[in-house]
C-alpha cells in the first residue's frame, strides 16, 4: 500500500511567520515535508503555488494552498489541538502584533532599508511591549497559566525585536515579558522547530518536520 502523501511546507528558518506556522504544525502532530528555502532565491515551485512569494506556504495533498501563517495555525490546530491553543486566541493582540508592532519592528531593525529613524520606531514598539509586560504581570502567559495560540503567534516577533539590540532590550524593566520570552525560547517545542535543515533542492523531497 502506497504511503499517504504529506503536505509540504515552504519555510525559512528565521522568519517569524514561518516559525509560528511550524509551531502549530508540530504541536498538532501534523507531519509534513519542510522545504527550507532562502528568500533571495525563491524556487519557482513555491511561486507557482503562492505568487505573493512569502513564507510560510503549506501545500496540501489535494493541491490546495494555505499561504498565510495564521491560516496554517488554524488548519493544524483544527485537526488536533492537544494543548487547547485555540481556547487562548486573542485576535486583538495578534492583530496589534501583526500590524503596528510589525510595522515598527521592521523600521527599527531595517532602518536603512526603510530610510527610517530606528529610535522613533523602537519607542513606538516599546509602548506595545509595555502593555504586554503589564498583562504578563497578571499571568505567566498572555491568556492565562498555559501557552496558547496567542503566545506562539506573537513571541517569534518579540524574539526578533529583542535580538536587534540585545543590550538595550536587556536593560529594560520588563521582568515578566523577559521571563515569558525566555521560557518560550527555551521550550523543547521551539528548539524542535528551529532545527537547521539543508536547503531544499528542486526534484527532491523535503525533510520531515519531526
Amino acid at each position: 500500500m502506497a504511503d499517504t502523501p504529506l503536505p509540504f511546507l515552504y519555510s525559512f528558518r528565521r522568519c517569524p511567520y514561518a516559525m509560528r506556522g511550524r509551531l502549530a504544525l508540530h504541536i498538532s502532530a501534523t507531519q509534513c515535508e519542510v522545504r527550507e528555502i532562502i528568500l533571495r532565491d525563491k524556487p519557482q515551485a513555491m511561486l507557482d503555488a503562492s505568487p505573493k512569494g512569502t513564507v510560510p506556504v503549506l501545500v496540501l495533498p489535494d493541491g490546495s494552498v494555505l499561504e498565510e501563517s495564521l491560516d496554517i495555525m488554524h488548519w493544524a490546530l483544527g485537526r488536533n489541538d492537544p494543548e487547547g491553543w485555540l481556547e487562548g486566541e486573542e485576535t486583538e493582540l495578534i492583530a496589534t502584533n501583526d500590524g503596528p508592532f510589525k510595522h515598527h519592528l521592521d523600521r527599527y531593525k531595517y532602518a536603512t532599508r526603510h530610510d527610517s529613524d530606528p529610535e522613533e520606531h523602537r519607542a513606538a514598539a516599546q509602548d506595545i511591549l509595555m502593555r504586554l509586560e503589564e498583562r504578563l504581570s497578571r499571568s505567566a502567559y498572555l491568556c492565562g497559566d498555559q501557552r496558547r495560540m496567542t503566545d506562539c503567534a506573537i513571541f517569534p516577533f518579540i524574539r526578533q525585536f529583542a535580538a536587534t539590540d540585545r543590550e538595550w532590550f536587556d536593560a529594560q524593566d520588563w521582568p515578566h515579558l523577559k521571563a515569558w520570552l525566555d521560557g518560550l525560547l527555551a521550550s523543547p517545542l521551539f528548539k524542535a522547530v528551529m532545527v537547521k535543515r539543508p536547503l531544499w533542492e528542486v526534484g527532491t523531497e523535503g525533510e520531515k518536520l519531526f
